[in-house]
């Protein structure tokens, strides 16, 4: 059964009555014409419409705008002046779905069990009106087209970098949409999190990046903190229209700002008529989905309408309380997560490690141990227990270890299990090395976690970041040990 969301969203609506009341998006009455009178004696018989004269004073009915009844053309009844808004304004709906605070902030979860189908099914859908867009290349095009002709922020818009200042323009357009009177992101904002319960690095301080344990990571979030600096004192001077100023009183609120656009943009090519448009969007509701390498949801563009729609992968079982995930970025790193999110995982499948050794083993080996299966950029594992007593070992860890070990394969040679060993013990040496080099181990940073439970989320961010990386290179050291025995007796 639908739960409908409707969302208030005046500056869509070309029409005012403030005689309304009660408004209901989804049960808008229709409009009632009277074209038939009764006869009892001669049936039904048609009713001529009476219109009335027209004269050269008459002033020009005003387009989408619901008629007076002393002006209305004929004696047909004025239709109901909701139905004048209903091509105007549209809610967001869900379907067998609740948003609530979970372990990682706000998420999506079922609200009942889903049985796997042949086909993905819906469970939101979001229309065009209550997003904001901005398309990917030159010119610059808005869908909803909230920038008025004429107004500063386009000339921002316009100064930015067209390659690589994508971000920094939706964060123009989000502040100009928090500033837009009833505009529906002025009440969306209440549930994006503040600088406070955002992890982005953008908000983190200098002891929080040096507590990342990674220079380059450190180094590239500071390039960025300078670059959203620089823009805002180049754009928000004092000389500045007050329109503008207002937006923005100080680099903070745009700073954050820019993380809101960088952790919650989806870049997504849409239809909007015959016009196919690269764009990147933020959207209500669809950015309350979290992350996941194997999520259970994807986006899908619905261009008859201008409808994203959230649906679940086919033949996906759900059960009542699972989250609702999708896939942020495929193929990417850590580090690159951190930048752009704020989180990372122990168990991400694309994470490496630079090995600088010439020590390799047999590839085909090593996968069939842990049986994985297809190409390196689509590898998977057929089963998750590789022991009797059902403990699980493969994970994504294992199989980034597959993509990341040095690895060599020559047809039908097999390995020569001496030269094995070896290898094996030369990349455990490696790794070893590796986390001697972090000022701390594991089990600290664990215990740090556990002992700051009122830390800030970006702090807390940071330390799981370095704790993630540490136990990716255990798990390879611990998969390399598991090869060893299997393979090798």
């Amino acid at each position: 059964m639908a739960s409908s969301l409707p969302l208030h969203h005046p500056s869509h609506c070309l029409i005012s009555n403030p005689q309304l009341q009660g408004f209901n998006y989804g049960g808008s009455p229709r409009p009632r014409f009277s074209f038939t009178t009764k006869d009892t004696d001669k049936g039904t018989r048609i009713q001529p419409i009476k219109a009335k004269a027209a004269t050269t004073e008459a002033s020009p009915f005003p387009l989408l705008q619901s008629p007076r009844a002393e002006d209305s053309p004929s004696e047909l009844e004025p239709a109901d002046p909701d139905f004048y808004k209903i091509g105007f304004v549209r809610s967001m709906r869900a379907y067998g779905i609740e948003f609530k605070e979970g372990p990682d902030g706000f998420g999506v979860y079922a609200s009942k069990d889903v049985e796997p189908l042949r086909r993905a099914r819906v469970i939101m859908e979001i229309p065009l009106e209550l997003m904001l867009t901005i398309s990917q290349k030159l010119p610059w095009m808005f869908f909803p087209d909230i920038v008025p002709v004429g107004h500063p922020i386009f000339d921002i818009i316009n100064s930015t970098d067209p390659e690589t200042g994508w971000d920094l323009r939706l964060a123009c357009l989000l502040l100009y949409a928090f500033d837009r009177e009833d505009n529906f992101w002025q009440l969306y904002s209440d549930f994006l999190p503040s600088a406070d319960e955002c992890p982005s690095l953008l908000l983190a301080s200098e002891e929080e990046l040096s507590e990342l344990q990674d220079p380059n990571l450190a180094s590239t979030m500071r390039e960025q903190q300078r670059r959203a600096l620089e823009f805002w004192e180049k754009n928000w001077h004092s000389g500045v229209p007050l329109k503008i100023k207002r937006l923005a009183r100080d680099s903070e609120r745009f700073i954050w700002a820019l993380s809101m656009a960088q952790s919650r943009c989806i870049g997504m090519q849409i239809r909007i008529g015959a016009l196919f448009q690269d764009s990147n969007m933020l959207i209500p509701y669809a950015d309350m989905l979290n992350h996941s390498f194997q999520p259970n949801c994807f986006l899908h563009w619905r261009f008859k309408d201008r409808m994203l729609e959230v649906m679940i992968n086919a033949g996906q079982r759900i059960k009542k309380g699972d989250e609702m995930t999708i896939n942020y970025m495929s193929g990417q790193q850590n580090n690159m997560l951190m930048q752009r999110y704020g989180f990372s995982s122990s168990v991400n499948p694309w994470d490496v490690i630079q090995f600088s050794g010439n020590a390799r083993i047999h590839l085909d080996s090593f996968l069939s141990v842990f049986n994985i299966s297809g190409l390196p950029q689509e590898y998977y594992h057929n089963t998750d227990r590789l022991s009797s007593g059902g403990d699980t070992f493969v994970d994504g860890a294992v199989i980034a270890a597959a993509r990341t070990l040095p690895t060599w394969s020559d047809g039908d040679v097999p390995p020569i299990p001496s030269m094995e060993r070896r290898a094996i013990k030369e990349l455990q040496e490696e790794c070893r090395q590796m986390l001697a080099a972090f000022p701390t181990n594991s089990k600290e940073d664990q215990n740090i976690l556990d002992s700051m439970p009122d830390a800030t989320r970006t702090l807390e961010a940071v330390v799981k970041y370095r704790l993630h990386r540490k136990l990716f290179i255990e798990k390879v050291m611990q998969a390399l040990d598991l090869y060893q025995e299997r393979i090798l007796f």
